[in-house]
């Protein structure tokens, strides 16, 4: 029998069960193969879609899962279907009682009522239940349609996914790390409470207007979330292998490799791939290209290729498709590229990193690295250098620097002034000093020559010699220093005294 004829032969008798009793002929007939029972399903569903039937329109249109406008569940009655997952239809209903409120109603889907589905979706539940965070769309109550369908009623978000809201509104890119940062606050409150969410990505997050008017994002659907402390169902579900849980583009290394030990880290893989897309609107990998390639190629990607940086995808893209990135971001393409080139882009290539110890320890690291650059602050992502750290410092401290660079000037200039000062005072200083010297040198010189006159035994040859160089002075224009013709007069006029010759005596006084 081929795998066709089985599969078709296993869905002819699934349609043939009520609700509630296909899920139980699939785990007896399928066991543990994956892909045959997700074939089953399959057919299940779209026979499901095929069947619905059109009753007019208003209140009495069919809705897919084979609930009415106009049906209750519970206190809820139903006015339109809002999305379909991989488990459960998710209706728009209002109460009227005790509260009058419109409210998101969760139902699992019919032929998916098997143990992993009936699993994962009382995980949900619980996890919703057991968390109370602004953006984390809350549990209102939980029970069973009359088929024994589980169901859960959690806050109605009126709002768009992350992507498309970001896009309408062209949210620039530091707003978007704003709204971004504070999603990794939500999910770190999960992840404090034991809960890993798995599948983490822009349809999960809807944005809101909070009461200010301001963006409030709300994570949603925790249906294959995984409690690390293994506590939230009685029985702990596992991924069965070879069978991926989750949305692939999103997920991390270590969830596409098929391990259990799944922690934090892989919610902190996803946050990357979705900051990396919120940031240059593109994917880590070309995915248009993977899926062309099948799951096995994909799931070796996601495993070993190193995602490229931003700002690379962005400089190979097409003009006007680079354009119509940068217009959602409120920015020029050459300004989207210079904005994103290092320090921005190193956010999230950290967190998307092969090793789950080379990631940000947690979202709460992740949101405080993406602060850290909001505010100016250095980056855990970035390569530890000195110059690095210097340069944030001063570009943190505009104001601050700006002065102390202004106070040093002054003293530069201050310094110079007193150095200009001193470099005067000391060649002052060394003049005086050598006229210092000078004079004494001339006080020897006299002193030397008087001595000369004293002991002179021809005292006229002394004077004849002394006119001769005082008339080759001045006929030279360099007179004898007055101070030494002086000197040497008045030891002439000693030496005539001795002698007796008071007349030659009193001629040289």
């Amino acid at each position: 029998m081929s795998d066709y004829e089985q599969v078709k032969k296993i869905f002819n008798k699934a349609v043939k069960f009520p609700q509630g009793r296909v899920g139980g002929y699939l785990d007896r007939v399928c066991g543990d193969d994956a892909a045959l029972r997700a074939e089953v399903e399959k057919l299940l569903l779209n026979h499901l879609r095929n069947a619905t039937t059109r009753q007019g329109d208003g209140d009495s249109t069919r809705i897919a899962g084979d609930y009415r406008v106009g049906d209750t569940i519970d206190k809820f009655k139903i006015r339109k279907t809002l999305g379909e997952g991989g488990m459960g239809i998710v209706y728009l209903a209002e109460q009227a009682k005790p509260i009058k409120r419109q409210v998101a109603v969760k139902v699992l889907k019919p032929g998916t009522d098997t143990k992993a589905t009936l699993n994962r979706f009382d995980a949900e539940r619980q996890a919703l239940a057991i968390m109370d965070h602004p953006g984390i769309a809350k549990v209102l109550d939980a029970g069973a349609t009359k088929e024994g369908r589980p169901w859960f009623a959690m806050e109605y978000i009126e709002g768009q996914d992350l992507t498309s809201y970001c896009d309408a509104h062209q949210i620039a890119l530091r707003d978007r790390l704003v709204l971004f940062a504070n999603i990794c606050d939500a999910i770190q409150h999960a992840h404090v409470k034991g809960i890993v969410h798995r599948d983490l990505k822009p349809g999960n997050i809807l944005i809101a207007r909070d009461e200010n008017g301001m963006p409030q994002a709300k994570i949603i659907d925790f249906g294959i979330a995984k409690a690390m402390s293994a506590t939230l169902t009685d029985v702990t579900h596992h991924t069965s292998i070879g069978t991926l849980v989750g949305t692939i583009k999103y997920m991390s290394p270590e969830q596409v490799g098929g391990e259990f030990d799944i922690d934090t880290r892989t919610d902190i893989y996803a946050l990357g791939v979705i900051l990396y897309e919120m940031i240059c609107g593109q994917s880590p990998f070309e995915w248009k290209t993977l899926q062309s390639l099948g799951e096995n190629e994909i799931r070796r990607v996601i495993r070993d290729k190193i995602p490229p940086n931003p700002t690379t995808l962005l400089s190979n893209l097409d003009a006007g498709d680079l354009k119509s990135i940068a217009q959602k971001r409120e920015v020029l393409p050459a300004q989207l590229v210079r904005t994103l080139r290092r320090e921005l882009e190193w956010i999230p290539l950290k967190a998307l990193r092969k090793a789950r110890d080379d990631r940000y320890p947690s979202a709460e690291a992740f949101a405080a690295d993406v602060r850290n650059y909001l505010n100016g602050h250095p980056l855990v992502a970035a390569p530890v250098t000195r110059f690095y750290r210097a340069r944030k410092f001063l570009m943190r401290n505009k104001f601050g620097t700006g002065v102390a660079a202004s106070f040093l000037l002054l003293l530069i200039v201050a310094l110079l002034v007193v150095l200009v000062a001193l470099g005067e005072a000391r060649d002052n200083l060394q003049l005086a000093n050598e006229k210092t010297t000078e004079a004494e040198k001339g006080e020897i010189r006299v002193g030397a020559l008087k001595e000369f006159v004293l002991n002179s035994l021809h005292p006229d040859e002394l004077v004849r010699q002394l006119q001769s160089r005082k008339n080759f002075a001045e006929g030279n224009s360099r007179p004898l220093d007055p101070h030494l013709e002086s000197q040497i007069y008045k030891a002439l006029a000693d030496l005539r005294s001795r002698e007796g010759n008071y007349r030659e005596a009193i001629k040289h006084r």
